[in-house]
């Protein structure tokens, strides 16, 4: 139990290192090295998937409330923004957990595996949207908060990912669209996490110390460790050269979308 919490702990260092050089949070890498070290414990495959993506959600809930502040006293959260996309984030992420927990744990992987292309695809070229040629409305607001709700947490993200690309589209400067996308996080990764311990109460297969889909060792290490190392990551992207970190940041992205993909369609 000790070796299995201290492995948590690292990958909550290096979530909290990622999420601060990056500025996308750590899901995208908590959620494949989570599955990696589950089938390693020997949790059941049925359910260990939808496990990481739970349990990468709640720890969104802690890291997300430290950010959120910082962003609110630099004053680059728009909150009237916030509010329509929080509106469909909510109702978006149970959506989401319930699509999720439909899903085959071969069959989410697979779709882990295409959205970590997607990303790499993303990172590695550098590709950003265009200005639109309106200012959002509340109703597309949420709408947009809803598929954003909806997709993460499918993927155990928090959203910045989908959010800062559509809020820059929509001419949002990109200060704020970072600090009002991180704000976002928080009821995407609460609903997602909560909707996930109610889905999964009482699943046979999981193991002991879960909280339905959280799988609470996993929670205490990460969440411990990535609010230590989060700074950190901050200093060194000052530091260190973007799209160079990008790109190898990229290539784990490929290489494990990749084994999720050529894993599961050869099973």
């Amino acid at each position: 139990m000790l070796t299995t919490l201290l492995l948590y702990v690292v990958l909550g260092a290096l979530a909290g290192v990622v999420a601060g050089l990056f500025g996308i949070g750590g899901g995208l890498l908590i959620v494949p090295v989570l599955v990696f070290s589950f089938e390693l414990q020997g949790i059941a495959p049925e359910v260990l998937t939808h496990m990481a993506v739970a349990t990468s959600l709640a720890t969104i809930v802690v890291t997300s409330i430290s950010s959120v502040r910082t962003h609110h006293q630099h004053g680059a959260v728009r909150w009237e923004l916030f509010k329509p996309l929080a509106m469909g984030i909510l109702l978006g992420a149970v959506l989401g957990v319930n699509t999720a927990v439909q899903l085959p744990g071969g069959v989410l992987q697979i779709a882990l595996g295409i959205f970590a292309l997607l990303v790499a695809i993303q990172m590695a070229l550098n590709l950003k949207p265009g200005a639109g040629d309106q200012v959002a409305s509340k109703a597309e607001l949420s709408i947009a908060g809803g598929l954003i709700g909806w997709a993460s947490s499918i993927f155990g993200i928090g959203g910045g990912t989908l959010s800062v690309p559509y809020l820059s589209w929509r001419r949002i400067v990109m200060q704020q669209a970072v600090a009002t996308s991180a704000a976002c996080g928080l009821p995407i990764a609460v609903m997602g996490a909560l909707t996930n311990i109610w889905m999964g109460w009482g699943e046979a297969n999981l193991p002991a110390w879960s909280l339905g889909y959280v799988y609470m060792p996993a929670f205490a290490g990460i969440v411990l460790a990535s609010s230590l190392t989060a700074p950190i990551g901050a200093r060194l992207a000052h530091r260190l050269s973007q799209p160079i970190l990008k790109k190898i940041f990229a290539v784990f992205l490929v290489v494990v979308g990749g084994r999720f993909i050529l894993s599961n369609l050869g099973a």
